[in-house]
């Protein structure tokens, strides 16, 4: 054992994995013999043995401290921080060197020169040790950044907790915890840029924004506060930057906070606030991602960028933001030469292919999708790229290239600052200079080094390019355009003509109306500069859609709405595939059209690469509509976000449509989902409003049954809602115990009127859904909200065939959870009632043949009224239900009802799935699959139709752009065969029906 431990004694506890070779060998070795002169000198006699032995810790030295002249001056200055290796790891002295800088501010009589004495002696081991394991390999370069960061968290901390003290006892401030001064102190360090994030490269300084709360406990004087914070937060910058004869600590940077030139050191709070709402710019909104609370009141600091998470992380993202950055680059480059890709004098951080292009690349998606995804919120480079992967934003390519690019070049950069522990980027200009560096980042000579140099900026300016150097021509190729002046050109009118404009002279007009800043969003001359960038690959999108004018005219209505434009153009400019579809809207679907026209915003969603993969199930709808009502929220403004999420839904499930990524059937659902949880979110909103004003019921429970096609899970973009309000109290139930009390039946039919107004009346920010309450038992002439007992007494005694035909396809779609499943028991009993079969087709036949007389088809295009339509298929569906000719197959999935406990139904209600389940004594495989196969046809013309239109089909007027999106979804050659094919379709399904419901009557 004594063995043992004497060895550990004189072992050297640093283990380098990379072996360097110094500039000079024989050079090499003097400097560690003088080292090893300054250990004897010293005292440490283990060190200086060791120093003058031979193996791959001294080699290691050697060539360290011949290729770094600040290493080998802080050895020579303090042979100890060497010697401490033999007793611990360089983890473990770290650890011990923080817990010192922690218990530093707070020891007995310490003052000022005294602590900062002890923080640079303490950063200055710290350092020297980071380097070293970082150049042995012992350390990743994610360690190391990461060490280097909390080091100066440490240091930062200490200080915070000198001044505060010294604060308390000078009476300026009263801290309720003097062994933890920060806390409820108010005063917010934040650390920004790579501080925060974790990422400190060796020699950087550190940026720092400060704010305090005047008004906590704390502040003895609140008028007092901005100048006692900021004499502080001075006091702090001398601390940790001024140079003593001990060196410094970090150079701190204060220039970050809001307008600098005319802003006190320390802001508060709410002016901070204010500023950042009204007036912060892009590239600090980019800033504020990585801003982390490092020292101070941590918890105000996280309330205060808490406070702030909608000015960065906006829902709606102002693309103009990526030009900003852009702009930014494009400066750097300009200012700093860097258009050329250079190995000597190159700028690791600002040059092309460098470290701030790969940080860019990661904080600007961060910008666009952060908004909607909490989760590309983080601040740290790689892991975003993760998330961006795991996201879809970008490929794992590019998230491996980018990730193992980003720590080489921050292990160069290291290397460059570790030679003399100066803040600087920039390789040297020199063979020797260059070889150093080569030759501290373990390779062989500087030849080597430079070719893996320059295939690491060729990778990352490879995907940084992608992403923003995208520079279009005025005409892109395709002829001259002149919009300027008041006369036509007459090669612009014969370009417009060539693209498919039909009216060239009046698409001239337009354009130069948007040029002449006729619009709010074309009044700034930067976005009329986007614009005019932008304008050639807008014509030339627009003419593929075969109605130019028509979607141009559509998109000069939509721009005449928009507040703001260069967040738009700045967006369509950068990215082709977004544009192709923004001129299919315009051109096929004008329903679409409106709603962007309306709300610009929702294009946002369009830019997730994850839209087009992402199923829009009833998980993903009811997540994200829980993120966009949650918090504690007026009345009136939980409708309008319910409109204004439905509104950007059923937009982003119709394009998903549009682009093939789901079919008609899952759009069904999709539409339909959603109308489940707004409405459902709707009726709390309404319950609650309704209870605060007339108190409940005693007892008193709601369950919303959907009919129609909200009950088949059949909705289009278009479709109205059809309902039924069940409710049901204790027996001796009386008035509601509010402030102004309500009978039971008048309180609820009260209610429900609240509820068609909160989802149908028009707000700003329009209707959620036109709601239809005539299926509810006695119709229109009966009250609006309908008592479970009396549903069941009409649905068992009253009720006509074609009411229990109806109630087929209801389904349970919010409320509360044990009536829900009473009304299902309730309904599935009343299906399952015996019933004369050849009474029932009788009237269901007659029934089709009386609205065939009073609402006659007005072409074959009449999908749902004409003859073998939509209504055949229902009827023949509804009718195999009430006479048990449906077989019961696979269980039907659940369909939960949101915040309460899934309401299975066991019984299929769409018409689609109890098409597919006819018992084969009601209709054999054949018919089975004719019907089958018709409702698939008519099911994808209609949402498809629906979508992009808001009035009916016209067929002499179909819009080119809609024709080809019907020919993809039924995945037919021409529009003649569809036709074709629509008619012999209709023809075999008025066969089938008459064949299953008429069979034996005249």
């Amino acid at each position: 054992m004594a063995a043992v431990a004497k060895r550990s004694k004189t072992d050297w506890l640093l283990r380098p994995e990379i072996a360097l070779v110094p500039l000079d060998a024989s050079r090499a070795r003097q400097e560690l013999a003088e080292i090893a002169a300054a250990a004897r000198e010293e005292g440490p006699t283990r060190l200086a043995k060791f120093l003058a032995g031979k193996g791959r810790g001294q080699d290691f030295l050697a060539a360290v401290f011949d290729l770094s002249p600040f290493l080998r001056d802080t050895a020579r200055r303090r042979p100890r921080i060497l010697d401490s290796l033999f007793d611990q790891p360089v983890e473990a002295r770290l650890k011990a060197i923080t817990a010192a800088i922690d218990r530093a501010p707070l020891a007995e009589a310490v003052s000022e020169s005294g602590l900062m004495m002890e923080l640079r002696q303490c950063k200055a081991e710290a350092h020297f040790l980071i380097a070293l394991a970082d150049l042995a390999g012992e350390a990743e370069t994610s360690l190391t950044v990461r060490r280097l960061s909390d080091l100066a968290d440490a240091c930062t901390r200490a200080a915070v907790y000198f001044l505060l003290r010294d604060a308390h006892d000078q009476g300026k401030l009263r801290l309720p915890d003097l062994g933890d001064p920060s806390r409820q102190s108010g005063w917010i360090l934040l650390g920004m840029g790579k501080l925060g994030a974790h990422e400190l490269n060796f020699s950087s300084d550190i940026d720092l924004v400060v704010f305090f709360e005047p008004e906590v406990p704390a502040v003895v004087d609140p008028l007092d506060a901005t100048e006692l914070f900021s004499r502080l937060t001075r006091r702090l910058v001398r601390i940790l930057q001024d140079r003593t004869e001990h060196g410094y600590v970090f150079r701190t940077d204060l220039r970050l906070r809001p307008d600098p030139g005319s802003t006190p050191l320390a802001i508060p709070v709410e002016a901070a606030l204010r500023y950042y709402e009204a007036r912060g710019q892009n590239w600090e909104r980019a800033a504020m991602i990585k801003a982390r609370p490092v020292a101070g009141d941590l918890a105000a600091g996280a309330a205060f960028l808490k406070e702030l998470q909608p000015y960065i992380w906006r829902k709606y993202m102002d693309y103009a933001a990526i030009a900003d950055v852009h702009s930014i680059k494009r400066q750097i480059h300009a200012h700093k030469g860097h258009g050329e890709i250079a190995v000597k004098g190159h700028n690791v951080k600002l040059g092309r292919g460098g470290i701030r292009e790969i940080e860019f690349f990661v904080q600007t998606q961060q910008l666009i999708a952060g908004g909607r995804f909490p989760e590309l919120r983080g601040r740290e480079t790689v892991p975003m790229l993760g998330q961006l992967a795991a996201r879809g934003w970008i490929t794992t390519e590019a998230r491996d290239a980018l990730a193992r690019q980003y720590w080489f070049l921050r292990r160069v950069e290291h290397a460059i600052q570790m030679v003399a522990d100066e803040q600087t980027h920039t390789l040297p200009e020199d063979d020797e200079g260059l070889e150093r560096i080569a030759r501290m980042l373990g390779f062989a000579d500087a030849a080597i080094f430079a070719g893996a140099f320059r295939n690491s900026l060729q990778q990352v300016e490879r995907h940084y390019a992608a992403l923003f150097e995208t520079a279009p021509e005025l005409s892109a190729g395709i002829g001259n355009l002149v919009f300027t002046g008041d006369v036509d050109d007459p090669d612009t009118l014969q370009t417009l003509h060539g693209l498919g404009f039909q009216r060239p002279s009046d698409i001239c007009r337009v354009i130069r109306g948007w040029h002449f800043g006729r619009y709010r969003v074309t009044q700034s001359a930067e976005a009329r500069e986007r614009l005019t960038e932008l304008t050639p690959a807008l014509l030339k999108a627009f003419g593929q859609t075969r109605r130019a004018d028509e979607a141009l005219i559509r998109f000069d209505e939509f721009l005449a709405g928009l507040p703001a434009g260069i967040q738009l153009f700045s967006l369509l400019q950068s990215n082709p595939a977004l544009l192709k579809l923004m001129a299919t809207i315009m051109g096929a679907a004008p329903r679409l059209a409106a709603i962007i026209t309306r709300r610009p915003h929702v294009f946002d969603g369009l830019l997730d690469p994850a839209l087009l993969n992402e199923l829009p199930d009833r998980a993903y709808l009811s997540g994200r509509l829980s993120a966009f009502i949650e918090g504690d929220r007026a009345y009136e403004d939980v409708l309008d976000r319910l409109r204004i999420f439905a509104s950007e839904q059923k937009f982003l499930i119709g394009v998903r449509l549009l682009a093939g990524s789901i079919d008609p059937a899952r759009a069904g659902r999709a539409f339909s989902d959603l109308a489940d949880l707004t409405i459902e979110a709707a009726l709390r909103a309404v319950m609650a409003e309704f209870a605060a004003r007339h108190g409940t019921i005693a007892g008193g429970v709601v369950s919303l049954l959907g009919m129609g096609k909200l009950g088949s899970r059949e909705l289009t973009a278009g479709s109205d809602v059809d309902l039924i309000l069940l409710y049901d109290h204790d027996a001796d139930a009386e008035d509601s115990d509010g402030e102004k009390p309500l009978a039971p039946s008048h309180y609820y039919t009260r209610m429900t009127q609240r509820l068609i107004s909160a989802v149908s009346a028009p707000t700003a920010e329009g209707v959620l859904y036109e709601l239809d309450l005539r299926l509810r038992p006695s119709g229109n002439k009966g009250p609006v909200a309908t008592h479970i007992d009396a549903f069941k007494k009409y649905q068992r005694q009253e009720a006509w065939t074609w009411e229990h035909m109806a109630l087929a396809r209801a389904r349970a779609i919010a409320g509360d959870a044990g009536l829900c499943a009473e009304v299902e028991a309730e309904v599935t009993a009343v299906l399952g009632q015996p019933r004369d079969a050849a009474k029932v087709k009788a009237e269901a036949s007659d029934m089709r043949a009386m609205i065939e007389k009073e609402k006659p088809p007005r072409d074959l295009w009449d999908i749902k009224l004409v003859p073998g339509g939509l209504i055949d298929l229902e009827f023949i569906a509804q009718v195999a239900v009430i006479t048990r000719q449906v077989e019961t197959g696979p269980r039907a999935p659940a369909v939960p009802i949101a915040r309460a406990p899934a309401v299975p139904i066991a019984r299929a209600t769409g018409t689609a799935e109890i098409l597919s389940r006819l018992a084969p004594r009601f209709a054999d495989s054949g018919v089975r699959q004719e019907l089958c196969e018709a409702y698939g046809l008519y099911l994808a013309l209609t949402q498809m139709t629906r979508l992009c239109l808001t009035g009916a089909f016209e067929r002499d007027d179909v819009p080119p752009g809609l024709s080809d999106l019907l020919l993809a979804v039924t995945d037919l050659p021409d529009f003649g065969v569809l036709e074709a094919h629509l008619k012999e379709t209709s023809q075999k399904v008025r066969q089938d029906f008459d064949l299953l419901l008429r069979a034996g009557r005249p």
